[in-house]
């Protein structure tokens, strides 16, 4: 059995072939509906710290006139305190809305359908917006996708940072301001007390992400949503933001939930992994284990599509990276059975008919796959 060494540079992440990975043969324990909610598609049911936060069986949908569009069915994970949990999927898979349903911050029409969202052990569903409002950017803060849109245009930025404080620690101006200049120094921002004064149209793309992340952690938050922080920066740059990430996460001593459709960064900074198809979450496990001894056949269609730099895709050489077949099921498009099975090379008339159950194939290693031995159920929600 062939084994990668994830402790290896980034880049020998990815010499885990298709045709190299463990074929499926651990120990398969089907999960009762108590087990679920305990390992919540996460956590292995020896883990004794109770996760900081916990999402179980969340469900968003899209209310039309008649049948409610199902954009997020069932997604269930935890993050244990310093933990970062990376949620991984292709555009349009619902890491985004999964990860703003956290802070109520849904888009309309958005709703929350059903499923919990227990932080700190209170369950923030049942809190009013005032109560989450005190929460957001204290407790709980985010880094947005893209910089220049969560940023005000009209004010400097050192009097929108400043107004955080003010608001969640009552500091007093002079304070607050003194307190941004040290977190903008902190996250590598040259001169900030020029920067302080300056307009977010003034900074570069990479200062103003910077700013979003000295942003998040004024109030030095116990979790952090990052969603595709480094997207839009080029790679040498994203390189700099996932150190920063590292250093930031062990100095504060957050827990993180690092959204990205890249699986090099989701190799460099998660501790777990959870792989988001369509609005489920098909596999979650250690990071070792996703890249070592993936499961599902998306899980490995993901890695196989990869580039990894011991290929070469060359005429002389006749090798051509792999690709996933199709496209993703629209949102009005879901149907009842697995939403992978129409790209799935593995599928048979079953997996368009039931729907996989959580499936514990190892310690802490999750899969929803009917060839994996999951459980099946008609769904016809």
């Amino acid at each position: 059995m062939h084994q990668a060494n994830i402790s290896r540079p980034i880049a020998d992440s990815f010499t885990t072939s298709p045709s190299s990975i463990a074929s499926p043969g651990l120990s398969r324990v089907p999960l009762s509906t108590g087990e679920r909610a305990q390992v919540s598609g996460l956590v292995s049911a020896g883990e004794a710290t109770e996760p900081l936060v916990h999402v179980d069986s969340l469900r968003i949908h899209f209310p039309p006139r008649r049948t409610p569009i199902r954009v997020v069915e069932g997604v269930s994970y935890s993050v244990a305190r310093g933990e970062t949990l990376g949620i991984v999927g292709e555009s349009g898979s619902g890491k985004t809305l999964s990860s703003l349903a956290i802070l109520r911050l849904l888009p309309r029409p958005a709703q929350i359908a059903g499923g919990r969202i227990v932080f700190e052990g209170e369950d923030l569903a049942a809190k009013s917006d005032e109560e989450m409002r005190r929460l957001r950017g204290k407790r709980i803060a985010m880094v947005f996708q893209n910089p220049g849109f969560s940023l005000h245009p009209l004010m400097t930025i050192g009097g929108q940072l400043s107004e955080i404080l003010v608001v969640h620690e009552s500091l007093a101006r002079k304070d607050a301001a003194a307190r941004v200049e040290e977190l903008l120094r902190l996250v590598g921002i040259s001169d900030p007390g020029t920067r302080i004064r300056q307009y977010p149209h003034e900074l570069s793309g990479g200062m103003k992400q910077r700013v979003c992340i000295a942003r998040a952690l004024l109030c030095n938050p116990s979790l952090v949503l990052a969603d595709e922080p480094t997207t839009s920066l080029d790679v040498t740059i994203q390189a700099q933001f996932l150190e920063l990430f590292e250093e930031l996460k062990a100095r504060f001593r957050m827990s993180m939930i690092f959204v990205t459709h890249d699986m090099g960064v989701v190799a460099r900074i998660a501790d777990r992994i959870a792989v988001m198809y369509a609005g489920q979450i098909c596999e979650t496990a250690n990071a070792s284990t996703i890249f070592s001894n993936p499961q599902h056949p998306y899980t490995r269609a993901l890695l196989g599509s990869t580039p990894r730099v011991d290929q070469r895709s060359t005429r002389a050489s006749g090798f051509r990276l792999p690709t996933i077949g199709g496209s993703g099921p629209t949102i009005m498009q879901q149907g009842d059975g697995c939403r992978f099975a129409d790209r799935c090379a593995e599928a048979s008339p079953e997996c368009a008919r039931l729907a996989p159950l959580p499936l514990a194939v190892g310690p802490g290693h999750i899969v929803q796959c009917l060839k994996r031995g999951s459980a099946g159920e008609a769904n016809h929600a």
